[in-house]
């Protein structure tokens, strides 16, 4: 959120070791760290903290970003003259499910209404792929709304190699959720047994899903070639992203990626190390990667033809040069941070406060409870 002068108040979740309140030259930093179990308890508190914050700043907001629906309603609802961006990068209505298969249809509808009405109120939306841009037309967003904006990533000199790394590895880095895939490479790799090569796998967080996958590669056989590590920084991560000799994104066929769409950070950032991907021939990918071309692309949710591919690029490292080279001048062209973060500032140069009357929101009542 911005005020007039220039200043910003950036409101997010908070974790441990990161202070609750915080200034950093022109950015104040609030975290909200209550402790509850139940996530859609801990939304609605998280959107009732902002309700009052917005209350302390007053007329002096100028715009409002915000990234999910339980943000958007207290900022939304209220009479304002601020502009406001809803950036989009997953709908909770179809993204929650696969974390709380438990969630009733009750609920489910709530939510998608919650988000309806943001999308509706929002003055910009903002979106990472074309392929969620598209869902958010369906829906009924006006098309003059919707601005497409693909995550970016950063353009570096080669690190050093990581102490202890094995002589050749193919890496999966991210976050373990089902619908990452990590289980589909799991079983690729039982299939590339006779080859010398190990699995890195660098998750964000040591966690149930992470001891499942463990599990599941002892099962498989292959828990002696893979190596677990987990929350690296970002510093931490590149050298094991670079020196890899495959970066794989085997995410699976499910509303999560295909309905909703995605633009994963693990592409763009193993494509900006230069180092070529294996992904799943899925949309939004699509939108990255041109199989062939700057990587390669393989049929979803299918093991055989992922062990496949990369079998065949360990064999000719020429071609893996050569998808490495044409990776890393794909994002220069198309997706660094600094292209992102220019088309953003479009957007939010086309929403002059000065032309923004008091809006009236239509009354709303949206309790999202579980």
């Amino acid at each position: 959120m911005f005020d007039h002068a220039g200043g910003g108040l950036l409101y997010v979740l908070g974790s441990d070791g990161l202070e609750a309140h915080q200034v950093d030259e022109s950015v104040e930093t609030i975290r909200f760290s209550a402790v509850m179990p139940n996530f859609l308890k801990r939304t609605m508190a998280f959107g009732r903290r902002l309700e009052s914050l917005l209350e302390e700043c007053g007329d002096s907001l100028s715009l409002c970003h915000f990234r999910d629906p339980w943000s958007g309603l207290p900022i939304l609802s209220r009479p304002h003259s601020y502009r406001s961006v809803y950036e989009v990068n997953a709908l909770p209505s179809i993204e929650l499910p696969f974390s709380y298969p438990d969630l009733g249809p009750e609920t489910l509808a709530k939510i998608r209404e919650l988000e309806l009405f943001c999308l509706r109120e929002a003055d910009a939306v903002v979106v990472p792929s074309r392929t969620i841009e598209r869902l958010l037309l369906s829906l009924g967003v006006e098309t003059r709304k919707v601005v497409c904006i693909p995550n970016g990533a950063d353009l570096y000199e080669k690190p050093p190699r990581p102490a202890g790394a094995p002589d050749e590895y193919i890496i999966y880095f991210g976050a373990l959720q089902e619908w990452q895939g990590a289980d589909m490479l799991l079983r690729a790799m039982s299939r590339l047994a006779d080859l010398d090569v190990s699995l890195v796998i660098c998750a964000s967080v040591e966690g149930a899903a992470s001891k499942q996958l463990q599990k599941f590669a002892q099962k498989l056989g292959v828990a002696d070639r893979v190596r677990w590590i987990f929350s690296l920084r970002e510093e931490e991560l590149r050298p094991w992203i670079s020196h890899a000799a495959l970066s794989i994104a085997p995410l699976k066929d499910c509303s999560r990626n295909v309905v909703q769409g995605c633009s994963p950070l693990k592409i763009l950032e193993s494509m900006a190390a230069g180092v070529p991907v294996v992904a799943s021939d899925l949309g939004p990918v699509r939108e990255i990667i041109t199989d062939g071309i700057d990587g390669r692309l393989v049929a979803p949710d299918r093991p055989a033809e992922l062990a496949r591919a990369i079998r065949i690029l360990l064999d000719y490292p020429e071609e893996r040069q050569r998808l490495g080279e044409a990776a890393r001048s794909r994002i220069a062209e198309c997706f660094t941070w600094e292209l992102a973060i220019r088309a953003l500032n479009g957007v939010y140069d086309t929403l002059n406060p000065a032309d923004r009357q008091l809006h009236q929101p239509a009354p709303v009542s949206i309790e999202v409870t579980s």
